[in-house]
């Protein structure tokens, strides 16, 4: 059975102020989404809320994980069933060592899907971790660092995506993955980010403001998002004219 990842009728408001407004969207497993709007348009507040943060009210419509209505669950149990976040801004934990926190979420997810799977132990998560670094063309210094701490933007960018590569989610929400990067990173990064999607057969949704992306990865769909909905779609051909022509257009 093909996965899906059905958002329908989506209304979102934070403190009674509509955000995300009639927002309907199916992502299948193996498809690319690219997202874009302007600044300030809600873009990262409708992934927080398919993620689930506390304090967006969904007023109405569903979010569904195949049949499963997941609309009311919490975080934690959204990404056990399999949905992945990446932020614009990662959070720093100083204290909180990158393959300790790996190593808990995976354990998580692992039992969440069967009570009596197998979990890594600390040793056997350091070799798993070195072998997907490597085989992901990956940074495996990262494992060593504390999450997200004192880390340079394009360090926060690589550990998002190692975090990604550990989890090996059904469908992935990341936020702007090719802001603040070089060329070369961000070709690295979306080099990964295809690999990924090519092993787990992983459906993506990318928020991007510049189309420079779409040189290393060929989506299915370009949406454009204004008043907390999709106003157009089309291929890659609509990001191409609006980096041309802007969005007033």
């Amino acid at each position: 059975m093909q996965n899906s990842l059905i958002i329908k009728d989506l209304c979102i408001e934070i403190e009674k102020k509509k955000i995300v407004e009639n927002f309907s969207l199916q992502i299948n497993e193996n498809e690319t989404h690219i997202l874009m709007g302007k600044n300030g348009s809600g873009k990262s507040t409708l992934i927080n809320a398919i993620m689930g943060k506390p304090e967006l009210k969904i007023k109405s419509g569903s979010i569904k994980l195949n049949s499963t209505d997941i609309s009311k669950l919490d975080t934690s149990k959204r990404a056990n069933l399999g949905i992945f976040t990446s932020f614009q801004n990662p959070v720093e934990v100083p204290g909180l060592s990158m393959r300790n926190f790996l190593r808990i979420a995976l354990n998580s997810k692992l039992l969440a899907e069967n009570k009596n799977a197998k979990t890594y132990s600390p040793l056997e998560f350091v070799e798993h971790i070195y072998k997907l670094a490597k085989e992901m063309n990956l940074d495996s210094d990262l494992i060593l660092r504390e999450l997200n701490t004192n880390m340079s933007g394009g360090e926060k960018k690589r550990s998002e995506i190692l975090q990604m590569a550990v989890l090996n989610p059904k469908f992935a929400l990341l936020d702007e993955i090719d802001s603040g990067l070089d060329i070369d990173a961000l070709k690295k990064i979306a080099n990964t980010i295809k690999k990924i999607q090519k092993k787990n057969k992983t459906g993506l949704l990318i928020i991007t403001h510049f189309p420079r992306i779409l040189k290393y990865i060929n989506p299915n769909f370009v949406h454009i998002y204004k008043d907390g909905k999709i106003i157009q779609s089309g291929d890659k051909k609509l990001a191409l004219k609006i980096e041309k022509e802007g969005y007033n257009e």
